[in-house]
């Protein structure tokens, strides 16, 4: 009897440099896999979105723009959706205790919207215990 060749899931991997530069790297990965896999334009922005966030938050927050550390971006795509983990090298945060970018006293911070985001744009946004690793899933 042959056997079936079923592909469960495609995995691509990025390591980038802790600099922002790294960006455009992140940004053409996430254009190919949008492309091979038909993702809805909708879709994709908030992917781009929501990973250049993450990415740019480990670049900064997690790796302090250390060069000698990388951001790990991984992407599984499966049939219906596509699963991103972006790890840092820094010691994670409390994203439990994050302030509230929506309560009248930060309207006007120019950061602390990151994670707010991410969570309202991706399907499932997961940390890790520490906090240096974010899963974020997009339905496709």
């Amino acid at each position: 009897m042959e056997e079936a060749n079923v592909q469960t899931s495609e995995l691509y991997t990025l390591q980038l440099p802790s600099k922002p530069e790294s960006i455009t790297l992140l940004e053409q990965l996430i254009e190919e896999i949008a492309d091979k896999y038909h993702v809805e334009e909708d879709t994709f922005a908030n992917m781009m979105t929501c990973l250049n966030e993450a990415v740019i938050n480990a670049i900064m927050h997690g790796n302090k723009q250390d060069e000698t550390k990388k951001v790990i971006v991984n992407a599984e795509v499966e049939p219906k959706r596509i699963i991103w983990t972006v790890t840092d090298e820094g010691p994670g945060f409390d994203y439990n205790n994050l302030a509230d970018p929506t309560a009248p006293e930060n309207l006007e911070n120019l950061t602390g919207r990151g994670v707010f985001i991410i969570k309202h744009l991706a399907d499932q946004c997961i940390f890790n215990a520490s906090g240096n690793e974010i899963e974020l899933h997009f339905k496709i």
